[in-house]
């Protein structure tokens, strides 16, 4: 089994960062919980702070429709 430095780091990139932001949405959601946010205030906390990651993944797709990456 042979595996290249491409297809470790594009795995790494894949698995690795989807299983951080997915960690990072347990974290926001329990920011929201502690801090006691409300619907609207962790409506807000997503929305804010999961655009960025939002953004990866769109990067990711539209890439992948445009057969760039």
């Amino acid at each position: 089994m042979n595996i290249t430095d491409e297809q470790l780091s594009t795995w790494g990139v894949s698995i690795g960062l989807g299983l951080f932001i997915l960690f990072m949405l347990f974290i926001v959601w329990d920011l929201a919980r502690k801090s006691k946010a409300g619907k609207l205030g962790t409506f807000v906390l997503f929305f804010v702070l999961a655009f960025g990651m939002f953004g990866f993944a769109m990067k990711s797709v539209i890439q992948w429709l445009l057969g760039i990456g």
